[in-house]
């Protein structure tokens, strides 16, 4: 029997930061470069996705309110 679950395995996707343009890779699987950044925000909102490392830690200086 086939696992189909295999076949779902998450993958890394190419992407264009929604701020500024700039494209990046994410990796779906948890082992994105944005694990190792200290900087956690809340979920997108507004239709963005992930945002590139200058503007997750720009967004991360922004008092938080």
């Amino acid at each position: 029997m086939t696992n189909r679950l295999e076949n779902l395995a998450p993958t890394t996707r190419r992407l264009a930061c929604p701020r500024c343009g700039v494209e990046f890779s994410c990796s779906l699987s948890g082992e994105c470069w944005c694990d190792a950044e200290t900087a956690r925000l809340p979920m997108p909102v507004s239709g963005e996705d992930c945002l590139c490392r200058e503007c997750l830690r720009k967004a991360a200086a922004l008092p938080q309110g």
